[in-house]
Formats: C-alpha cells, sequence, structure tokens
C-alpha cells in the first residue's frame, strides 16, 4: 500500500486528506496547525477528519527541526503532501519521501506564487483562478506542474465564494491525478515562472480603501477581503466606515473625487472618483450596520465624501 505523510490545514486540507482515503493511500501522520484564537476559524478542521480515521496528527512549532525531519523519516514514506499548510517546508523535510513531494496551490501556477493567491486573484480583478498540484522544490510554488484546474471568477464574486470553488478544484485535480501518481505514469511539465508572480500576505491595514480610485478597483478591493477576511474600509465623518459588500453593474454618473456615499433610490451607493457607482449591500459605520435609511437619517441624502 502506497504511504503518505500530509501536512494540511483549512478547507482544502480537509477536502484533499479525504480524496487520498478514497484512493486507498495509507496516512500515518498528519501535519496541521493548532487554531490560533485570534483567528477568524470559519474552515473545517483537519485534525477532526484526522481522527475519524484515526490517523496521527501532530501540530509542531517547526516542522523543519532535524528531531522531527527523523520522526518522518523513519516513517518510510512514498509521498509528502501538502495541502495549505502554512509553513515552508525544507529540503531536507522534502526529502523524507522516496517518490516525490507535492503541493496544493490555490491558482493557476505561475500566476498568484506564494501567500492567499485568491484573494490576490480577485483583488487584481481576474476573470478566472484554480488549483494546481505541483511538485515542491526549494524555491516556493516553482515545482513541476501535475495538473490543474480553472474556476471562473464572477464580477461580483467575494475571495470566500471563489475560495469555495478552488476548494472543489483542488479536489478535483487531486482525485484526477492520483491514479497515475501512484501507478508513476503522471507526466509533470515545467513552469514558466517569467509568466507570473510571487505575492506576500496582507495584514488588515490592506484593506484601507483609496478614495481616489476607480469604482472597478474599489469594488475589487471589498470583495478581496470582505468577511470572513477582515473587510474594506475608510473614514467617514472622523468615524470608520466598513463596505463589506459591494455589487457592480457598471453604472457611471459624472466624475466626482473623491469618493462618496449617498442615497438614490432607496439604497445606498459608492460613487468613485472615476464616476463608477458601486451599489453597497453590507455596510458597517461607527460598529453598526449601515444601510440607506440609516444613512439617510444620520446624513441625509448625502453625497457625504469620504474622508
Amino acid at each position: 500500500m502506497t504511504r503518505a505523510i500530509v501536512f494540511a490545514y483549512h478547507n482544502v486540507g480537509v477536502r484533499c486528506l479525504a480524496v487520498l482515503r478514497a484512493h486507498g493511500v495509507d496516512v500515518p501522520l498528519v501535519v496541521t496547525h493548532e487554531d490560533n484564537p485570534g483567528e477568524t476559524i470559519w474552515f473545517d478542521s483537519v485534525a477532526a477528519l484526522a481522527r475519524l480515521h484515526g490517523i496521527d496528527t501532530a501540530t509542531p512549532a517547526d516542522p523543519n527541526e532535524a528531531a522531527f525531519v527523523a520522526r518522518l523519516a523513519a516513517l518510510r514514506a512514498d509521498y509528502l503532501f501538502s495541502f495549505y499548510y502554512r509553513q515552508m517546508l525544507s529540503p531536507a523535510l522534502l526529502a523524507v519521501a522516496a517518490r516525490g513531494a507535492f503541493n496544493m496551490h490555490g491558482s493557476l501556477l505561475p500566476k498568484y506564487r506564494g501567500r492567499v493567491p485568491v484573494n490576490w486573484a480577485v483583488l487584481h480583478g481576474e476573470r478566472e483562478t484554480g488549483a494546481t498540484l505541483h511538485e515542491m522544490v526549494a524555491k516556493p510554488d516553482a515545482g513541476r506542474i501535475v495538473d490543474q484546474q480553472a474556476v471562473p471568477i464572477l464580477p461580483n464574486d467575494t475571495a470566500h465564494e471563489v475560495f469555495g470553488k478552488v476548494t472543489v478544484a483542488a479536489e478535483m485535480v487531486l482525485d484526477r491525478s492520483m491514479p497515475s501518481l501512484l501507478a508513476g505514469t503522471a507526466t509533470l511539465r515545467d513552469q514558466d515562472l517569467s509568466r507570473g508572480g510571487y505575492f506576500g500576505g496582507r495584514k488588515p491595514a490592506d484593506g484601507r480603501i483609496d478614495r481616489t480610485r476607480d469604482a472597478w478597483s474599489v469594488h475589487n478591493l471589498v470583495r478581496a477581503v470582505a468577511p470572513p477576511y477582515p473587510g474594506a474600509f475608510a473614514s467617514l465623518n472622523g468615524a470608520q466606515l466598513r463596505l463589506l459588500r459591494t455589487f457592480w453593474t457598471g453604472e457611471r454618473v459624472l466624475p466626482g473625487a473623491p469618493a462618496a456615499l449617498l442615497v438614490a433610490d432607496d439604497a445606498l451607493r459608492l460613487r468613485c472618483a472615476d464616476g463608477g457607482v458601486l451599489r453597497v449591500l453590507e455596510a458597517e459605520f461607527d460598529g453598526a450596520p449601515l444601510d440607506a435609511s440609516g444613512f439617510a437619517r444620520r446624513f441625509g441624502p448625502g453625497p457625504i465624501a469620504l474622508d
């Protein structure tokens, strides 16, 4: 029976671990993360699924520490898989797998290598993204590609919704790839790294809205960081405004800088600097929900410029 060590976290980790077990792969150990109490845990638990399968788990602070690498080497695994595990794995650790180490990445490599690829793809207004199973090498997300699956990004999809599509794509890619991997007949292809770029992690502060940007750019920011992520924000009359969901129709009026909130046709709207108008579906002002009627009671019909 083929044996694999699995590093996994998040929904992609859960679904891909399930695929391995469905293909009869023996998994002696799942390496995962302790949930961070300061993080909103909206995703499923890899550790819980491992327990259902009777698989041992480990949550090392540093998986690359020599003693832990020696522990993994003693398991004599054929493969090592990484499914949304959050730490880099060293070449010494990758080498413990006799037949190779493979990672599932949430983009169509070589595009969006690095951190939070789904959020970056939405932020940049991409029309598609996907999942890629690739060989792990010392350089992150740079190894040869086994297979990939594209999914569409619709104009009003949030990053959370796109992540759900990418999770299904990851499951499809792995399920499709396992027979050839197990048989040793998989054909891997090199990446042309010049056709993509590397992106770092994002912080809550990166959600600040630039009031001079065009409507499409503002909309992409809002949906890229919409809940369960921290959300997009700006200042309005000296208090914090959070835009949690906007709707894009391509509506335009005369340009007006900076961006401003107003009520039109009984709906809360954001007029952006280029004249593009976004319908605001969900917002908070000074910590409380804000809709068209609440805005009108407080400010009148507007427009009220973002600070």
